[in-house]
């Protein structure tokens, strides 16, 4: 007999379509026919876990809700990120980041809308703070595991390896001792910054405070063209006229939208209600 979760035990066409159907009910990704692989080996490791057989007595238990759904989800969720990855976007931060100290009091209010492991949302606070801009940024991701790690601001030493080691100094501290080949993000970096969990899909967010910069980069290629849109619109509802939109080298849902006017390469701006 096959352990529990050993590839002997292959996740079935009918059980793959199944997954495929709860990731886009729960949290609207949709997977293709090609990914069977993938998803039977991260499920794998949830059987593992919990010292289950079958894949079909595994998908039964998510059905029924509580925590194991919420593992299946971050089990799905491609959380592929890097420190200041498509750097074009925080060149353009940094400018109106300067232009808005230059001229409001108010903080810089920043939504980083899919944040996954931090990378992302810690460039983001890095890139303010070197601008000398005050500002509040909500970090918010649907896979609780990434934000846990995100908020925790921990990572291995080769993941900080493209930052310029001034840069490095200035809002991290190297580990030593039993910690030597971690940094952390410095006490001072986290002011300003608060992790949430959310699922960009979910029927209603909770209230929040119009932002200056919304990013969401990535993530979008995995919802249907309907999905897009009606998630642009929320976009919309929260971004102050003249607000930045920053999303994915891969993506160009805002494109065509009456009221958001492309400034930048996959940067767009709302033109307001």
């Amino acid at each position: 007999m096959a352990e529990p979760g050993d590839t002997a035990d292959l996740l079935g066409s009918a059980e793959y379509e199944l997954a495929r159907r709860l990731i886009a009910d729960y949290a609207g990704i949709k997977l293709s026919e090609h990914k069977r692989f993938m998803v039977h080996n991260r499920l794998s490791r949830r059987l593992r876990a919990l010292g289950m057989e079958s894949f079909a007595g595994y998908l039964e238990l998510v059905q029924r809700g509580g925590a194991e759904r919420e593992a299946f989800v971050n089990a799905l969720t491609t959380n592929l990120t890097a420190f200041f990855r498509e750097p074009h976007h925080f060149e353009l931060l940094a400018a109106r980041a300067r232009a808005h100290a230059a001229r409001d009091s108010r903080p810089l209010r920043v939504w980083c809308s899919a944040c996954s492991t931090g990378e992302e949302a810690w460039s983001i606070a890095i890139t303010l703070r070197e601008a000398g801009c005050r500002f509040e940024l909500l970090a918010t991701d649907i896979d609780t595991d990434a934000l846990a790690t995100a908020s925790a601001g921990l990572y291995s030493r080769e993941r900080t390896d493209s930052l310029a080691q001034e840069r490095l100094r200035a809002h991290f501290l190297r580990g030593v001792g039993v910690n030597e080949g971690w940094v952390s993000v410095r006490r001072e970096v986290h002011q300003g910054v608060t992790f949430a969990p959310l699922n960009l899909l979910a029927p209603t967010w909770p209230s929040m405070e119009p932002f200056d910069v919304i990013f969401c980069r990535n993530v979008v290629i995995y919802f249907d063209r309907e999905a897009q849109q009606r998630l642009l619109g929320r976009f919309a509802g929260l971004l102050r006229a003249g607000g930045l939109l920053a999303v994915g080298h891969a993506e160009s849902f805002p494109a065509g939208h009456p009221r958001f006017r492309a400034c930048g390469r996959t940067a767009y701006e709302y033109a307001g209600a």
